[in-house]
């Protein structure tokens, strides 16, 4: 009895521990991930629409990012997303891309 007493309490302590990670995600951290998810829904749209890589490349080179960084990691969001061989309609791939960023951002911290 007093072991899965315990082993209850480590439950809701890690539970209660990965909300609190959760909520102390910065402000940047929900932004990055948010801008990702965009970048990752619209060559997404482009792939289903028929539009080559190349084309979504040119695209990208034509288009102004706020901070050098963004510019090769949206070369490599678009490279990702055309290499992929999921069907999903965009607003998924941006919901899943924003689950996924924002799970490896709280581990990370």
């Amino acid at each position: 009895m007093r072991a899965f007493l315990i082993s209850v309490a480590a439950c809701l302590m890690t539970l209660v521990m990965s909300t609190v990670q959760a909520r102390t995600l910065s402000t940047n951290d929900r932004q990055v991930c948010g801008w990702g998810a965009q970048i990752a829904a619209e060559a997404q749209r482009s792939k289903l629409s028929g539009v080559s890589l190349y084309t979504a490349r040119k695209r990208l080179q034509n288009r102004k990012f706020p901070k050098p960084w963004m510019r090769m990691t949206a070369f490599g969001i678009v490279e990702q997303t055309y290499t992929s061989p999921s069907r999903l309609q965009p607003a998924a791939i941006r919901q899943v891309y924003n689950e996924q960023c924002v799970a490896h951002a709280v581990a990370r911290r």
